[in-house]
Parts: structure tokens; C-alpha cells; sequence
């Protein structure tokens, strides 16, 4: 009734009916047939991915250079905003390893005023792709600069838990922000490792690895930060814990209005691109995971709207950007949830764990951490597809994975983004203006020609070039490579193969044609498309040529060239 109330109101405004269809939280389809059972699972559900949220959430916020509590804050906000609003049925958001590094840099430079602004921006972009319905653009970035991004930042968070894992004593007079710089000063000060805090690691890290084969169900975080606790205060040992270098809080989260001016915004803009672009990626990305496993289709665009609703509440709230989190999507998945119901248990059930158990948190070693951490890296990093490309793909595409890759671990991940992306639309360019091809009909000798079926009856001082593939800037040259004589009569273009046509390469038909009338030679066009053709009309090129000039068939255009006759030659 809602949907045919809403379409006579907008009778007539079709876009406008579109948008509001296609922003449509999932939560409104699944609640028309919800019931007591599927209720339960999604109970059951949110509970387990609550207790698998809990120690990333925490180990997550540290790798960002943030308190641990804010961790729990963004599972909590975004978590359940994105679960209540978003366009998959069962994806779980929070935050994940993929922001840790910018987050780190933004924090350390410009503190949380800084990531407030960025992250605010980074949803308002958010929000406007998902109305302008630009959910499907995502697919524009190559795989090559996804794979190797997340390569990188696997490999920043690695080397940024060394020194806890390791326990090591870094000093240095400034904050470490660059990982090589983290990595110089780790090897700098290996001297200093804390031989027990290798042992709880290692011990944790162990753990970690093994538990998966013998228990699917409880979560080998979990294993391993109840196994780290007991070492360290069974023990006695000598390893510094959350407590040790955080203050812990179990407050619940409260508004926080940052102190915003021009330049903060300008300067922190580059960084809000490089967040709304990461969480559009690794949500649709998990959308998509998603899919798979339960046979269903999300929205793409509603699901960016509630990426940027989640983002800008929870940074508002004392938390950091957040995303689609797959392995959290998948455990929630194989757990029995199937509706965003599940999303907000889980988001629930944290609030009372973070009212509760958050003071517990101190407890955690440092090296557990790291070693969690490890792990992540390790599930993100995807080496296999790494090795896979370098393997397989062109060398254009190895340049812009490993380029990627090597900015992103040593310098940063909006650099790594910025040149991924202007590298592969070069190389891809490049590629098409290869494809392209401008090439001339021949004279065929009847004596040696034995298939006469696809000849065409040239007239004489006729000059045939056929066009294959896109024409734009990158190949625009080939036009004016054309050779003309004074002897020749007419020129034709024959175009069924160019789809599309770009100012450029407009712009050297123009000068074609200029030199065609110079030399006093008629300009014929066969078989232009669609694109081509508006291009033309619109840029006054179809008047200046003559409309009757431009032919639907080769054969038309032979004809037309046959009745000029080459009596001024």
C-alpha cells in the first residue's frame, strides 16, 4: 500500500520515485515475513559476532592510534546504523584494519578534530554517491590497486606491532607516523626485546593459528586474550598490558563537537576522499561476499547512504570510520543470521559488554594484541591473489599493482590511491589507443585476387579508411596520419566500429576536414553510431560537413563518391 501511495503521489516524477526505491533499507522487505525463529537466530547470531567484534573492535582502535574504548563506540554506532539503514541483509559493520593506517597518520598529525572533520566529510561523500545512485561506479576501480592497497596496509599494520610484540623499548623524539620509519627504529632498538613479552606472544599467536582447527565456534581471539591475561598476572610477568598505557573507560559514548576552521577542512580533505573511498569498496566488497553465501542481492546505493549516516554518527559519538567487516558478515552468516536484526543485537549485546566488562580490557597484554593483529594482517593481505596477478596479468597491470603497493608501505594511502588510480587510467589509454586503428582499403589485383564475394567497386581517386575502436584523446593523432594528394577526389571514413568519440578526437576531424576542403576533397562518412554522431551534430561538425555526407552503408558512400566528379583536378 506504502509503495502504490508513493507512486501516485510521485506520478509523473519518475527519477525522483527511483532514487527513494533504491535507497530502501533491507530491514523494511525482511520485517514484512519476520518471525519468532528467525528471531532467535538472529539473537543467537548477533551474540557470537558480538563476542568475535569485541577484541578486533579493541586491537583495532590501538592499531589507530585511538583509545580502546572508541573501538567498541564505532561497533556499537555504526554497527547498528548501518544494520538498521543499509542495503545487505545480513552485513555486520565496525571498524576495520583497513582504516587503521590513515587513521593513525590523521590522529597523529591533526589529532581527533582532525579525524572528526575528515570522517564527517568522508560521509557526506558517502551519502551523496548512494542518492546519485553511484554505487556501481566502485567497479571503475581496478582490482590491480585494490589488491595492492590492502597488500600494504597489511604489511603497515604488521610492521606497526612489531615493537609490542617484540616488547620493545623505542625511544625517539617524535611520534613514529611513517612505517619505515617504525621499522628503522625497531631495528634500531632490537637490543631492547622483553624476552617474556615474545613468549606471551608467540604463545597468543600460536593460539591463534591452532584454535580454528579445533573449535569453529568460539572465537580464537577470544582463546587468546583469556590465555594472555592468565600468563600475564599468573605469572607475574613483565609485559606492559592496555592498562599500562591507556585509561581505560566504560562510559557510554557521548556528542563531540570538534573545533572546525577552513584550513582543517582543506587539509584533511584529500584524507576524507581516501576514507569514503576505502569504506565504499570494502562494504560493497563484503555486500557482495555476502551475496553469495545467502543467494541475495543488496543495494548497493542504500548501502552507501548508510555508510555515511553510520560514519558521520560515529565519529560524532567517539568513534573512528567504519565498514563492512567480511569476516564478521561471514561469522554472522554461518551462525544462522540472515536479517539486519542480527546487525543490531550484536551492536546491543557490546554496549553491555562495554558497560561491564570494558574495565577488564586493562588486563589485556600488548603483545596479544600485536598478535591479533598479525592474524588480521595476514587474512588481508592476499598474497596468493598478489603472486596470482604478477603471474598472469599484463605487465601495465604488475606496474600499477606493485606501484601501489610499494607507496602504500612507504609513504601513505592516499598517495598510493591518488597514483594507482592516474597510472591505470594512463596505461589503460594507452592500451586503447593500441586497439584503435585507422587503416586504408587496398587495391586488390584481379589476376591474383581469387575471392571476388566481399570486393567493393571503389571509384577511381577514392580513398577508403576504415576506423576501429574508441576515438579519443589518446588516439586522436591516427586521424591526421590520413595522407592526402592533390589527386585525390573524395575521402571516406568508414566508422561502424567507433562507439564513442571524445573532443579530441573531434576536434582532428575538424582539422581533417579543414585540409580536405584546402586540397578540395569531398569528406564522406559511413555507418556512424549513435554517440558519434550526437557528438557531431551537437559540435555543428554534421552542418559544416553536409548532412547528406554522412551515409548509413559503405555502398551508399561509394555511390556518393562515384558522382563527384574530379573535373577541377
Amino acid at each position: 500500500m506504502l509503495k502504490k501511495a508513493i507512486q501516485k503521489n510521485f506520478e509523473g516524477y519518475k527519477g525522483e520515485y527511483i532514487i527513494m526505491d533504491q535507497i530502501r533499507p533491507k530491514l523494511w522487505d525482511t520485517l514484512k515475513t519476520y518471525n519468532k525463529e528467525q528471531f532467535i537466530k538472529d539473537v543467537i547470531a548477533g551474540l557470537i559476532v558480538a563476542i568475535i567484534a569485541l577484541p578486533l573492535s579493541i586491537a583495532l582502535a590501538l592499531a589507530s592510534g585511538v583509545t580502546p574504548e572508541k573501538g567498541i563506540y564505532t561497533a556499537i554506532l555504526a554497527g547498528f546504523l548501518i544494520s538498521f539503514l543499509g542495503g545487505s541483509k545480513v552485513q555486520i559493520a565496525g571498524p576495520t584494519a583497513a582504516f587503521a593506517t590513515i587513521v593513525a597518520g590523521i590522529v597523529a598529525e591533526s589529532g581527533m578534530d582532525g579525524l572528526i572533520v575528515a570522517t564527517i566529510m568522508a560521509g557526506i561523500i558517502l551519502i551523496l554517491m548512494g542518492v546519485f545512485r553511484m554505487g556501481s561506479l566502485i567497479k571503475f576501480i581496478p582490482y590491480t590497486i585494490t589488491t595492492g592497497f590492502t597488500a600494504g596496509i597489511a604489511v603497515t599494520i604488521l610492521v606497526g606491532q612489531i615493537k609490542d610484540f617484540l616488547g620493545l623499548s623505542v625511544v625517539s623524539e617524535e611520534p613514529l607516523i611513517e612505517t619505515m620509519d617504525k621499522l628503522s627504529y625497531d631495528i634500531k632498538f632490537l637490543n631492547t626485546i622483553n624476552w617474556q613479552a615474545l613468549i606471551v606472544g608467540g604463545v597468543c599467536l600460536a593460539i591463534l593459528i591452532i584454535w580454528p582447527m579445533i573449535n569453529k565456534v568460539i572465537p580464537g581471539s577470544l582463546i587468546a586474550v583469556i590465555a594472555g591475561i592468565a600468563m600475564v598476572s599468573g605469572l607475574h610477568m613483565e609485559v606492559n598490558t592496555i592498562g599500562d598505557l591507556y585509561t581505560i573507560s566504560n562510559q557510554l559514548p557521548s556528542f563531540q563537537m570538534p573545533n572546525i576552521s577552513f584550513a582543517l577542512i582543506q587539509k584533511e580533505l584529500p584524507d576524507a576522499f581516501t576514507i569514503a573511498v576505502l569504506a565504499a569498496i570494502e562494504s560493497l566488497l563484503s555486500c557482495v561476499v555476502a551475496d553469495s553465501m545467502i543467494n541475495d542481492r543488496h543495494r548497493s546505493n542504500t548501502e552507501l547512504v548508510a555508510q555515511g549516516v553510520g560514519n558521520v554518527v560515529s565519529v560524532l559519538f567517539g568513534g573512528i570510520p567504519a565498514t563492512g567487516a567480511i569476516a564478521r558478515t561471514a561469522a554472522n552468516i554461518k551462525n544462522g543470521g540472515k536479517t539486519p536484526v542480527a546487525g543490531m543485537v550484536h551492536s546491543v549485546t557490546l554496549v553491555l559488554v562495554l558497560v561491564v566488562l570494558m574495565p577488564y580490557a586493562a588486563l589485556i597484554p600488548m603483545p596479544t594484541i600485536a598478535a591479533i593483529l598479525f592474524i588480521v594482517a595476514y587474512n588481508m593481505c592476499g598474497w596468493r591473489q598478489f603472486v596470482y596477478l604478477c603471474k598472469t596479468s599484463p605487465k601495465s597491470d604488475i606496474i600499477v599493482l606493485v606501484v601501489t603497493f610499494v607507496l602504500t608501505v612507504v609513504f601513505d594511502l592516499v598517495i598510493a590511491i591518488e597514483a594507482g588510480m592516474i597510472m591505470a587510467a594512463l596505461l589503460f589509454m594507452k592500451r586503447m589507443s593500441e586497439e584503435t586503428e585507422i587503416a586504408g582499403w587496398k587495391y586488390i589485383d584481379d589476376e591474383t585476387d581469387q575471392d571476388k564475394i566481399a570486393l567493393k567497386q571503389v571509384p577511381k581517386n577514392t580513398l577508403v579508411y576504415e576506423i576501429s575502436g574508441p576515438m579519443f584523446f589518446g588516439a586522436a593523432d591516427k586521424i591526421l596520419e590520413i595522407s592526402l594528394s592533390e589527386d585525390d577526389n573524395c575521402l571516406i571514413l568508414r566508422m561502424r566500429s567507433v562507439n564513442a568519440i571524445d573532443a579530441t578526437a573531434l576536434h582532428a576531424l575538424e582539422q581533417l576536414l579543414a585540409e580536405c576542403k584546402h586540397k578540395n576533397i569531398t569528406l564522406i562518412l559511413s555507418h556512424v553510431n549513435e554517440q558519434p554522431f550526437r557528438m557531431m551534430q551537437k559540435a555543428g561538425f554534421i552542418d559544416n560537413i553536409g548532412a547528406e555526407k554522412v551515409c548509413d552503408h559503405i555502398d551508399d558512400a561509394l555511390a556518393l563518391a562515384g558522382t563527384y566528379l574530379n573535373a577541377e583536378k
